[in-house]
Order: C-alpha cells, then sequence, then structure tokens
C-alpha cells in the first residue's frame, strides 16, 4: 500500500482532499452560484435595473465610501500597534496586545450598541452633541466608526508575528549607522513586511464593505441614506423584491471574488520573492 511522504496511506489522503473540496462546493460555489442564478432570473436588464436604482447607488457609494475611510485609519493605526509590540518592550504591552484582539472576542452587534450608548440621544455624550449639531449615531460617522472597530485587529494582526519573527537586529543596526526612527521604518521595516501589510489591507477592505452586524445597529437603516449595501440587501428582501436583492448581493460576492484573486496574486508575489531569495548564494565572507 503506497503512502506519501508524511506517511499516510493514498487513500487518507484523497479521503481527506474530497471531504475539503465538497465542504468547498456545498458551503461556498453552491451558494455562490445559486446568488448569480436568482439576480439574473428575470434577463440581465432587470439585473441592471436593480444596480441602477437611486438607494442601491447610495448604498454602493456609502460602503465604498466607508471602506476608502476605514481601511487608510486601520492601516495607521494597525502598523503603529503592531509595530510597538514586536519592537519595544514596555509596561502594558501585554494589555494592547488584549485590546488589538478584543474586535474578535466581541459580537459586531454588541460594539454597535457600546456607540449607541455613548453617542446616542440618551447616550453619555448625546445630549451635547445634540446641542452642537453633530450627528454622529444613524449617521455616516458612526457607520465608519462601527467599521473601524470591527476591522481593526486585521492590520495588525498579520503584521505582529511577521515583525517578531524578523526581530529588531536591522533597526538597530540601521540606528547605529545614524538613521533616523522614520529612514528606519521607511527603508528597513517597511520593505520587510510590505506583503503582510498588503494582505492584512486586503482582509481589512474585504471586511469593511462585508460588516453588518455593528454597522445595523449605529445605521438607523435610513433609505437612501444610512444604508450600506449589505443593509440594503436585508431591505430588499424583506420587502420580497428577491431579484433585486440578489443583484446587489451578487455585486458584494464578486467584489469578494476580486478581493480573493488579489489575495492570490499577492501570494504567489511573496512566493516568488521567497523562492528568489533563496536562490541567491551566500555573501562572501570579506577578508
Amino acid at each position: 500500500m503506497s503512502k506519501s511522504p508524511t506517511g499516510e496511506v493514498a487513500w487518507v489522503k484523497w479521503t481527506l482532499i474530497g471531504l475539503a473540496l465538497g465542504f468547498v462546493f456545498l458551503f461556498l460555489l453552491l451558494p455562490l452560484a445559486a446568488v448569480f442564478t436568482e439576480a439574473l432570473r428575470k434577463g440581465f436588464a432587470a439585473y441592471l435595473e436593480a444596480l441602477q436604482e437611486p438607494d442601491a447607488w447610495t448604498a454602493i457609494r456609502l460602503t465604498l465610501l466607508t471602506a476608502a475611510i476605514a481601511v487608510p485609519l486601520n492601516l495607521v493605526f494597525g502598523v503603529a500597534a503592531a509595530w510597538a509590540i514586536a519592537k519595544f518592550e514596555f509596561r502594558g504591552k501585554a494589555l494592547l496586545t488584549t485590546l488589538v484582539d478584543l474586535p474578535f472576542s466581541v459580537s459586531p452587534v454588541v460594539a454597535g450598541l457600546v456607540y449607541v450608548l455613548l453617542f446616542g440621544a440618551h447616550g453619555w455624550i448625546g445630549p451635547w452633541l445634540q446641542a452642537h449639531d453633530i450627528k454622529i449615531v444613524f449617521a455616516v460617522p458612526g457607520i465608519v466608526l462601527a467599521t473601524v472597530f470591527v476591522t481593526f485587529p486585521f492590520i495588525a494582526r498579520e503584521l505582529i508575528p511577521l515583525m517578531q519573527a524578523q526581530g529588531t537586529e536591522e533597526e538597530q543596526a540601521a540606528m547605529v549607522l545614524g538613521a533616523s526612527g522614520w529612514q528606519t521604518f521607511w527603508h528597513v521595516t517597511l520593505p520587510n513586511i510590505k506583503w503582510g501589510l498588503v494582505y492584512g489591507v486586503i482582509l481589512c477592505n474585504a471586511r469593511a464593505m462585508g460588516e453588518f452586524g455593528a454597522v445595523s445597529v449605529v445605521s438607523g437603516h435610513i433609505r437612501g441614506q444610512t444604508n450600506t449595501m449589505p443593509l440594503h440587501v436585508e431591505i430588499l428582501y424583506n420587502e420580497y423584491q428577491s431579484v433585486a436583492a440578489f443583484a446587489v448581493a451578487s455585486l458584494l460576492a464578486l467584489l469578494a471574488v476580486a478581493t480573493l484573486l488579489i489575495k492570490s496574486v499577492v501570494e504567489w508575489q511573496f512566493e516568488r520573492e521567497q523562492k528568489a531569495a533563496a536562490q541567491l548564494p551566500p555573501e562572501k565572507p570579506r577578508s
């Protein structure tokens, strides 16, 4: 009986592969095909009409705007948090690491309720905001804040183990040679983490565009104003406009597929660079 290099017999390997492919087909490809089938059930003209509807365009624009604000903010916060945790020793480091992981353990709905408690009309800061005509909850700022909260760990969590594995030797050498902190980051740290950073940004953007729970709480579901694409899909489906709902859902699915393709390209480029670096001959010691 033939065995694989890891010691398993062939039937075990093929059984595991079959189970994996079965799960992928059943829980990923089949639902994805169903979304596009339902979206195009009444023809391509009805599909385009659903996407061109004013409320749908507003939801699309708001989703893209939210991601365009939340992702750069998390890029700055994530890099700063990862750099601090991986490169420095300080009191409270364990607490900071725990806070970075907090959005993973807190339900998005709870996160949305926290913002309502803080900034709602009857919240802690709500009366002051109303007195100064500042709208956060049931407006775009609240949606952005909720999205930033739920997507905060993605970039930091991609960078922290990468930076820890790389150590601080190269940064210390650059500082000894007279480089400033910014020069060290730009010319030493950033090139070493660029692919992890791009990967984290891709995941962060995908979650920002697809977030539902926290955004649902803080948005107020104001049609044509505060509905993102996931919320618009829910409203259309509850109104029995299934074709329009699946049309907008198919656009979200296309964005997800595009994100997956970009992720695959990034991984391929990273592996290519790793192989190229491994094939370089070692430097000869200077006499």
